[in-house]
Order: C-alpha cells, then sequence, then structure tokens
C-alpha cells in the first residue's frame, strides 16, 4: 500500500489549566495542532505509512513540533524550514453551559507566507496514494489557498485520491477577500472523499434547500454534491447534539453515490476536550476504507475514534487498534 500525504499548517496549541479562563494563571498547556497534523498522527498510531508536507520556522518552536510528529511515526522529510513564526491558536475550555472559545494568532506564519511555488509536488506526492487536504489551508490567504489547489490538482493529474475535509473556519476566511465557494469548489473538483455535512454541501452549491430534515436532508444533499462533482464517490459526516458542554450526542453518516451507512448516536459524557474530534473520525473513516471494510464499518470506527477523542486532552487522537476494539466491544472495564 501508498502512502497518506496530508498538506496543512502545523501549529501550536495553547490553552490554560484546567478549565480556566485566557490569562487566569500565567501558564499554559501546549500541545502540536493542525487538522491535517492530527489525521496523519492517528493514522500513524494505527500503523499506516504517512507523511506531512508543511513549513515550520527553524527555530525551537518549528523543531519541536516536527520532533513531536516524527515521534508518532509521520515521516517529516516534506515538512521544509522557513519564514519568521510558528502558527498559533489559544483554547480555553468550556464548562457547563460556557462554551469553549479559540483565538487564532496565525497571521503570517511561516506556512501562510511560503510561495505556491515552494512545493515541488513531483518529489512531495512521489509514493503517496491518497493526498488528504482541508478547508483550512485556503482560508489562510490567496497564497495558501493557490498551494492547495496546486496540490489537488497535481494529485489528481497523478491518479492520486484526494480526501477533502471542509473544516469550515469562519473567523479566517473574514480576514480577507477570498471567495470561498469559488476556492473551495476548485478543490473538490479533485476529491473523491469528502468530510461534510449539508452546510458544507450548501456553501459549496450556493443553495440550501435540500428537502427533509434529518437523515433525509443529508441524503438530498450528498445526491446534489455527487452531481455537481463527478469525481466525488463518497461524503462522511458526523452530527453532534450539544446538551451542555460535558454532555454531547454524536452520530456518524457515509453516503456514496448508491448507498448510505447511519450509526446510532453515542452518549458522550464527561468529556475531556473535543478540539480535534472532527479529525479523528476523518482519520478512523480513512484507516477503515483503506482496511477495505464497507461504508457502515468505516462509519462505525471513525465515530469509536471520534467518540474516544473527547476523553483526551489536546489536538490530536493517539489511539491504537485496540483501543478501538475496545470501544467498539463495550470494553468500559479496566485492561489488564
Amino acid at each position: 500500500m501508498g502512502t497518506f500525504l496530508a498538506f496543512g499548517e502545523i501549529m501550536l496549541r495553547l490553552s490554560p489549566p484546567g478549565r480556566e479562563l485566557l490569562m487566569q494563571s500565567p501558564r499554559f498547556d501546549v500541545w502540536v495542532a493542525g487538522a491535517e497534523a492530527n489525521v496523519v498522527t492517528q493514522l500513524a498510531r494505527l500503523g499506516h505509512d504517512v507523511a506531512m508536507a508543511s513549513r515550520v520556522p527553524d527555530n525551537d518552536l518549528g523543531r519541536s513540533a516536527v520532533t513531536t510528529l516524527r515521534g508518532h511515526g509521520v515521516d517529516v522529510r516534506h515538512i521544509q524550514t522557513g519564514g519568521e513564526r510558528m502558527g498559533l491558536y489559544f483554547v480555553t475550555s468550556g464548562a457547563g453551559m460556557r462554551a469553549t472559545e479559540v483565538i487564532y494568532d496565525r497571521a503570517g506564519s511561516s506556512f501562510a507566507e511560503a510561495p505556491v511555488s515552494a512545493w515541488d509536488w513531483d518529489a512531495i506526492l512521489d509514493g503517496v496514494d491518497r493526498l488528504h487536504l482541508s478547508g483550512i489551508t485556503p482560508a489562510l490567504g490567496p497564497v495558501p489557498a493557490e498551494s492547495a489547489i496546486a496540490a489537488a490538482a497535481a494529485a489528481s493529474a497523478r491518479g492520486i485520491a484526494v480526501s477533502f475535509d471542509g473544516n469550515w473556519r469562519g473567523k479566517l476566511w473574514a480576514r480577507w477577500d477570498g471567495d470561498p465557494r469559488a476556492i473551495l469548489t476548485r478543490i473538490v473538483e479533485h476529491a473523491d472523499l469528502m468530510f461534510g455535512n449539508h452546510r458544507d454541501i450548501a456553501l459549496l452549491l450556493g443553495r440550501d434547500d435540500f428537502g427533509g430534515a434529518g437523515e433525509d436532508r443529508r441524503r438530498a444533499a450528498a445526491e446534489a454534491a455527487f452531481a455537481r462533482f463527478p469525481r466525488l464517490m463518497t461524503i462522511a459526516s458526523t452530527a453532534r447534539h450539544v446538551e451542555h458542554v460535558d454532555r454531547n450526542r454524536l452520530s456518524a453518516r457515509i453516503d456514496t453515490r448508491d448507498d448510505s451507512a447511519q450509526t446510532p448516536e453515542t452518549l458522550l459524557v464527561g468529556i475531556v476536550d473535543r478540539i480535534g474530534g472532527g479529525d479523528a473520525f476523518a482519520a478512523g473513516v480513512l484507516h477503515a476504507l483503506r482496511q477495505g471494510q464497507g461504508i457502515a464499518a468505516a462509519a462505525e470506527t471513525g465515530l469509536a475514534i471520534a467518540a474516544l477523542k473527547h476523553s483526551l486532552p489536546g489536538d490530536a487522537a493517539l489511539f491504537r487498534q485496540a483501543d478501538v476494539d475496545a470501544f467498539l466491544n463495550d470494553g468500559l472495564d479496566v485492561r489488564r
């Protein structure tokens, strides 16, 4: 089998300890972060060959991030050094009826400032059989947007499968005058697998007239996306119902052109950290499909890893196959 390659920004996430407010006390917990990096990190933990293409500054922050990814089994040879600063973001964890809050400090980051010409796709895509992208990279500005489009086109031209996670980030798009629909469409045109729900599809299609509610609406949206994007074969999504910060219900769904699979809701209580749950879901679906599992099993595996991520602080899910199997088999007792 070939290699999963992710292209996107590697960041550092800073959070006040526990559930304190930002700067309530003068210290932070720090984790390596980034949607695409989270996906390949979890895939590596599940035994897959994975690589990351990105750019970090040549300083202790950048080197530490690369070292962390390497330690998880990610091939880092295509992570360049250059530029002046590491992208950062701050997460203040919610509690009770107080929602989690995110502040970005990534403008002018090493990755965001990398020119389109920085990426040698012939070399980067050698030995790769799936490229994973997200909607975060094009939201960073016109140059990262063109780089993401070029990556998708280069992979498609070489017969390499492309997966795309919508990962809508309104705060990032609001910082510049880009056209999200036009830009994201140019990426999704190359994708065979998309992670996104009816709202992501509505943005891409410029319409939100999908009939019905719940599962019917999601199926109608998927069929509309399949009609618009000939290469697109599979759409995976989750649905979350938030009762309060510590009690959520999560389900998963996968649609193909001629079939669909929907999981029951899983109750998530005692949530430690929900950030990165979508990336964990994407990794689980990619893992299951790579193993040749059907869409029902892939939806269950994606949901299992997403649910497990809620038990772990930080951005990335770090679970092994045994953890996934135990969850799917209701294994909550101590494993000795």
